[in-house]
């Protein structure tokens, strides 16, 4: 898959039946992904990935990302490769922890969310590879699970983390790696440290908890980073906008929120941010739109990118 991409979210705060249109809208910008979300309670992502994947035709979509504990290995392996199927080369499949307190609000927090999402990832990679496959682990069970419609060319199952060790199951098992907003590029350059560990344990054998004999890892490793995007050329009226999102951002992360890393203010400074991104090892740039007219913010900036 090439580098330098661009890629937009459709907000989980915006109607789901606008997003066929929405997806049509920037397929014709020549936006290269869209992003689908799944928030306890907002619209579910196998829904949303598969309606903008049956409105376009070139565009890639990705999911960013499902929560490990609400989807058993077997039935997620299902979902993603009949749409593999059906729209080859065009899904990318991102998996995290989930909010603990979201899972915990509907009775799956699990024991050990580090093996919860390792197990999960391990198994429907290799259940989408067309495998048979049999886990006995902390929190997975499967018993000789093989996919009767497997892919011909699987899509990438991506891990969307932020703590040290989460990124290090990343490298060590996922196809790439998916970076919240809010991060820069210092924050990439730590992020790419960790997964070249897991990576580095990957080749060595060595599984999560240091024994021999790790799960088979893939040959390469993605990074998506997801931004917040503004473009607004009156100062003010940019922190009124954006100001929100971001404190309540930081407060997410544990950072000031001077730390909060965003493409912000004219179009040129939001391009040059992309490109920050870009440069610091980010294969692709998803850009959340805030504030009024999100698809002209969104053609600003690729038009400065493109210039």
């Amino acid at each position: 898959m090439t580098r330098d991409r661009i890629g937009v979210m459709y907000e989980r705060d915006w109607a789901p039946e606008g997003l066929p249109q929405f997806a049509r809208d920037v397929e014709r910008l020549g936006v290269d992904e869209l992003w689908v979300v799944e928030d306890l309670e907002w619209a579910g992502s196998i829904a949303s990935a598969s309606t903008a994947l049956a409105v376009t035709e070139r565009l890639r979509v990705g999911i960013g990302i499902t929560p490990a504990p609400l989807r058993n290995p077997a039935l997620l392996a299902m979902e993603l490769g009949a749409l593999a199927r059906m729209f080859p080369g065009r899904l990318s499949a991102g998996v995290g922890h989930g909010l603990r307190a979201w899972m915990a609000k509907v009775g799956a927090a699990p024991r050990s969310p580090l093996a919860l999402l390792e197990e999960t990832l391990t198994a429907v990679r290799g259940l989408l590879r067309g495998e048979e496959v049999s886990v006995d682990g902390r929190e997975v069970r499967l018993d000789r699970v093989r996919l009767v419609h497997p892919p011909a060319v699987a899509p990438p199952v991506l891990a969307g983390v932020v703590r040290p060790r989460s990124l290090e199951l990343a490298g060590r098992v996922a196809d790439g790696t998916i970076v919240a907003e809010g991060h820069g590029p210092q924050d990439l350059a730590q992020a790419l440290a960790h997964i070249a560990k897991g990576r580095a344990d990957r080749a060595g054998g060595r599984a999560a908890d240091g024994t021999e004999g790790g799960a088979e890892g893939p040959a390469e490793h993605g990074l998506t980073v997801f931004a917040f995007l503004c473009v607004q050329d009156d100062p003010e009226l940019l922190r009124a906008t954006v100001g929100p999102a971001l404190a309540a951002h930081a407060a997410w992360l544990e950072r000031p929120v001077e730390q909060v890393f965003a493409a912000l203010g004219p179009a040129g400074d939001a391009a040059a941010r992309v490109r920050d991104l870009w440069a610091a090892g980010a294969d692709s740039v998803v850009l959340r739109a805030v504030g009024p007219e999100p698809l002209a913010q969104l053609t600003a900036v690729l038009s400065e990118l493109r210039g």
